[in-house]
């Protein structure tokens, strides 16, 4: 069985898009796809956060979901968030094409993704190299361009 989510992407700016998540049965990949649209050229983190909460804008998704407790760090680093997924590259298009498969987050289960948020950051996640605490946190990647629900599709 192939388990399918979307993510719709929404910001106060210009930044939209959307997100496909799936993930065949219990495989332990996940494959992320979709594009993201308004972002200034370079990359950008691209991280799942705790709460799919968007009460009060992106800021209501709260920290990286992060259930293990660990420092922030890259998609293939092996002490990570469960929501680090890295960056994403805009083009002179100002459009970011999504192509990941990540072996840590789930769409089933105890770490399921579904229910939490989608986040697209204005700057470039450091993936935890920035020598700073931030950079353990956040990846120093800025504030929150546009966020949306991961929910379960067709």
């Amino acid at each position: 069985m192939v388990l399918k989510a979307v993510c719709v992407l929404r910001g106060a700016g210009e930044t939209t898009g959307t997100v496909y998540f799936e993930q065949e049965g219990d495989a332990d990949a996940v494959k992320v796809t979709g594009e993201i649209k308004g972002l200034t050229p370079g990359e950008h983190g691209f991280h799942v956060h705790a709460f799919g909460d968007n009460t009060n804008g992106c800021i209501s998704a709260g920290p990286h979901f992060n259930p293990h407790n660990k420092n922030h760090a890259g998609p293939n680093d092996k002490e990570r968030h469960v929501g680090d997924l890295g960056n994403v590259t805009a083009g002179a298009d100002n459009v970011a094409k999504i192509d990941i498969t990540d072996k840590i987050i789930s769409l089933t289960g105890p770490y399921s993704i579904i229910g939490r948020t989608m986040v697209i950051h204005e700057k470039a996640d450091d993936l935890g190299r920035g020598g700073n605490e931030e950079s353990l946190k956040t990846g120093n990647a800025g504030g929150r361009l546009a966020c949306g629900v991961i929910g379960i599709t067709q």
